[in-house]
């Protein structure tokens, strides 16, 4: 069985995200939990919300124990990026590119 949570829309780029969800995939909920709490990066609180989500997912639509869930797969998508510019001299602007991401992540039982 596999459940899924997903957030869409997260400020931020997508390569800097995938160096978070890299280190949860394949490990228990309760390691990965415990790795994202003392990670550095700022989307370390953001995979951590999403992940606590998909095993709550599975916890009550699938009844699904906790401890014996894992993350099966763990994905940071690109989604859309935001356009602005700013104005510089001589009448030139400088384009602001601020992209966004899409963070799943899929848990389910050991599979033995």
């Amino acid at each position: 069985m596999q459940v899924s949570a997903t957030a869409k829309y997260v400020r931020g780029s997508t390569r800097k995200a995938r160096l978070v969800v890299a280190a949860i995939r394949g490990r228990s909920v309760e390691e990965a939990t415990a790795l994202l709490r003392f990670m550095p990066q700022a989307f370390a609180k953001d995979v951590a919300g999403v992940l606590k989500s998909a095993a709550a997912n599975a916890e009550n639509n699938l009844n699904l124990p906790a401890d014996e869930l894992v993350v099966l797969d763990a994905r940071a998508d690109e989604g859309p990026t935001l356009k602005r510019w700013r104005p510089r001299a001589q009448g030139r602007a400088y384009h602001i590119h601020k992209p966004m991401t899409h963070i799943t992540v899929t848990v389910g039982n050991r599979e033995d």
